[in-house]
């Protein structure tokens, strides 16, 4: 999850611009209107038909619920490419926003010093209560919370990846209101595991299975004692563990690496938000972001395969309380509880950014898309009327794109080119300098 680096071919620009991921959405959404029935067969596909590993996935207790191909026959379960995707493979996406945040608690981190993440935490809970109350008082005004209500957390989160090249689009790589944005989008992801793993439990939680957690984090912890550094110990190990005991306890399985990733051995302090240095660092956790970190770009792209195939015809009430809530709610919350907190509690924003940046930030956090999808899927089960409604709602937030550069540009807000050419001649410089030394 560094930062672009042009040199590195196209191929890889695929993977550090979220190719795979735009491009499993749009063939999703191609494929489920031109044969919906098709498309409902793929996601629903049995991948295991081998009686030996249902039989072991019998015996371990993931062959219940909505996640399975229907019809394999006799009680006898398979595995659908939905659960695979979005349980199995979505929780190394999961695993590697938690590294983020962990990292961001460290010293150096942007969270280790509260006085100065004061105004972007605030921003922050301004953009997930915004969201959230608007959808609520929406479904209130059209009596839909019977139904709809559940997807109040919908529309809270922020898509880090998108909201990144866009803020970097509008801003310039340089200027202050990027790392306030990454600041507040990490914010939001650990609010979003919380209330994940808190408000959409996937079927009757059984808290004694949390026992196993503290069991696989204690296991890590140990296995970091030993010295061990290959982050394959940790994922095959406590990392199963985990994840099984996130299953069994109710508590969604893609946040199931989670706990463990802190007992990855790793550096002691934070080099920044996204910073490219640490592409220099071995560590074990670092190394555990490396080898992933394109494998992950691949899982979105199947995510986005496997979630965005709605009719476009479903747009309903679901898809405009989302998209009020992305739009409006975020905009407002973050600049309306970043102002309360500079005029109550003397907060201040970053040197170098005004209102009008903080407001554009606002618009960019707007684009929810990967969690968006991901939560809908959380609070609505597949099949009900209501969830590929408000999945059209989390794939509109692309519109959040267009309204934030338009925005910026009529508030005067131009990418600060000039800037980065000086800094790109200063460390030509430097390097000549060096060069000749």
């Amino acid at each position: 999850m560094s930062e672009e680096n042009t040199r590195r071919g196209p191929f890889q620009f695929l993977f550090d611009n979220s190719a795979f991921l735009i491009t499993g959405a749009i063939a999703a959404l191609v494929w489920a209107n031109f044969d919906k029935t098709a498309y409902e067969h793929f996601i629903n596909a049995d991948l295991l038909k081998w009686r030996g590993i249902s039989d072991l996935l019998d015996w371990l207790g993931i062959s219940d619920g909505h996640h399975y191909a229907p019809g394999v026959g006799q009680g006898h379960h398979g595995l659908s490419v939905h659960f695979v995707i979005n349980d199995i493979l979505m929780a190394f996406f999961f695993a590697i926003a938690s590294k983020e945040v962990w990292e961001a608690l460290l010293p150096g981190g942007p969270l280790s010093n509260m006085r100065k993440a004061a105004t972007p935490l605030l921003a922050t809970l301004g953009g997930m209560a915004g969201p959230a109350g608007l959808y609520l008082l929406g479904c209130s005004y059209t009596g839909t919370m019977p139904e709809l209500g559940n997807g109040w957390a919908v529309p809270m989160a922020t898509d880090i990846a998108f909201s990144y090249l866009v803020a970097r689009l509008i801003f310039g790589p340089g200027h202050v209101a990027i790392p306030f944005l990454l600041l507040l989008a990490i914010a939001d992801d650990a609010g979003g595991l919380l209330i994940l793993a808190i408000f959409y439990p996937q079927k009757e939680l059984v808290p004694l299975w949390l026992l196993a957690t503290v069991g696989a984090i204690i296991l890590g912890l140990l296995m970091r004692r030993l010295k061990l550094q290959s982050f394959w110990w940790y994922l095959l190990l406590p990392g199963v563990l985990s994840w099984v005991s996130f299953f069994k306890a109710g508590i969604h399985p893609a946040l199931g690496l989670v706990p463990i990733i802190p007992t990855l051995p790793h550096a002691q302090t934070d080099l920044g938000l996204f910073a490219r240095e640490e592409l220099g660092r071995h560590d074990t956790l670092n190394e555990f972001e490396h080898w992933w970190k394109n494998p992950v770009e691949i899982f979105l792209g199947l995510f986005g395969l496997a979630n965005a195939g709605v009719v476009l015809s479903s747009v309903g009430t679901g898809t405009w309380l989302v998209l009020g809530g992305l739009l409006i709610g975020k905009p407002v919350g973050i600049t309306l509880f970043t102002w309360l907190g500079m005029k109550t509690l003397k907060l201040e924003l970053p040197t170098g950014m005004g209102f009008r940046d903080l407001l554009t930030v606002g618009m960019v956090a707007g684009i929810g898309f990967t969690g968006a999808l991901f939560v809908a899927t959380a609070a609505f089960k597949p099949g009900t009327p209501e969830l590929d409604p408000v999945k059209m709602g989390a794939l509109g937030s692309f519109a959040a794109a267009f309204i934030s550069i338009i925005g910026a540009r009529a508030m005067g807000i131009r990418p600060a080119v000039a800037a980065n050419k000086e800094e790109l001649a200063a460390e030509t410089g430097k390097e000549e300098d060096a060069s000749a030394d």
